[in-house]
């Protein structure tokens, strides 16, 4: 497993995170998703993401059952506020300092700890002054509950403002956390740029495009049983995108570019997001522990130029890259 700097910081995640977002408390069983987390530690994989709102909270206490007996100093824990938990009334959502402290404490005491390495905003609140939002955040660094902040699908405005308000209150803004795979490229063009300059490092989710890059969703043909595409409590919405005839055509042609770089599809796809120097970490989740023994294999691969080209030619015509898009992720009113 190889580890990389996240942001402009002395501290290190490994380049595949596990990410409990789909799988624990809701698709998959308590005790297989233990035997998940406990894998992911035997293959090197010391960081974990996680977020309040996954299953209403119940990811959080999976995960902190799963890591009750490690070593606390050797892990990298992340969560995440921002989305509507518990009751979901007027203040259990959104960034506002009432949410934020609220959400920290209940976070750390269902992950079981005293701090998290990483507390990120799962989005932009647009009801909230920016102000108040960092305020917030560096109260909670100060009192020892986060040792450093990041935020999620936020524009390459949005981490300039943050980064500054971050400098002055003396915290850091280390992360950005998008998604991005060989299919949804949209952070190219201004966020990249932007987090280069202010010393943000992103930690990418879905690298395989909810799975579509694994290359089992045929063209022409009806989605597994069984797989995310059917299952509406697993990310079914955010694969529907991906489901397009073109797009399933073209990462057909991705098949035999793996074959010849050795490589299966889950590994060409998380190898690629990892040629971005940008990013620290692929997110990775798995429902099987050897899913996990597959990915973890794309660590430390090197992609030549022409891979990489290879794989632009195979995906001609069916890649989202519009960095307009970034502006469309974060809603502009509470969902709660």
């Amino acid at each position: 497993m190889n580890y990389r700097y996240l942001g402009n910081s002395g501290f290190k995640i490994s380049e595949i995170t596990y990410g409990n977002w789909v799988t624990h408390g809701s698709q998959v069983e308590n005790d297989k998703a233990i035997d998940t987390v406990r894998a992911a530690l035997e293959l090197g994989i010391t960081t974990f993401d996680t977020a309040d709102v996954y299953a209403n909270t119940a990811a959080e206490s999976v995960l902190g059952e799963a890591l009750k007996d490690e070593r606390r100093e050797s892990l990298e824990i992340f969560t995440k506020v921002y989305f509507p938990t518990g009751p979901k009334g007027p203040n259990d959502t959104g960034l506002s300092r009432k949410h934020i402290m609220d959400s920290i404490n209940g976070s750390l005491k269902r992950l079981g700890t005293d701090y998290v390495d990483l507390y990120q905003a799962h989005r932009y609140d647009y009801e909230t002054p920016i102000e108040e939002t960092f305020q917030a955040f560096a109260d909670v660094v100060r009192q020892g509950k986060a040792l450093y902040i990041g935020v999620s699908e936020w524009t390459a405005e949005q981490l300039r403002e943050g980064s500054a308000l971050a400098k002055d209150l003396g915290i850091q803004l280390i992360s950005n956390q998008p998604q991005y795979s060989m299919l949804w490229r949209v952070i190219e063009g201004k966020v990249v740029p932007a987090s280069e300059e202010l010393g943000i490092s992103q930690i990418v989710w879905s690298p395989m495009a909810q799975g579509v890059l694994s290359g089992k969703y045929l063209p022409g043909q009806p989605v597994p049983e069984g797989s995310r595409a059917t299952d509406e409590k697993s990310g079914a919405h955010f694969i529907k995108s991906f489901l397009d005839e073109d797009v399933l055509t073209a990462v057909q042609n991705l098949k035999p570019i793996a074959e010849q770089a050795g490589l299966t599809m889950p590994q060409l796809a998380i190898a690629w997001v990892l040629q971005n120097k940008n990013v620290a970490a692929a997110l990775v989740g798995a429902s099987r522990p050897e899913q996990l023994a597959d990915s973890v294999k794309a660590s430390g691969v090197v992609l030549d130029a022409e891979v990489m080209t290879a794989i632009d030619q195979a995906l001609s015509g069916v890649v989202q890259d519009d960095a307009e898009d970034t502006y469309r992720v974060s809603p502009k009113t509470r969902v709660a």
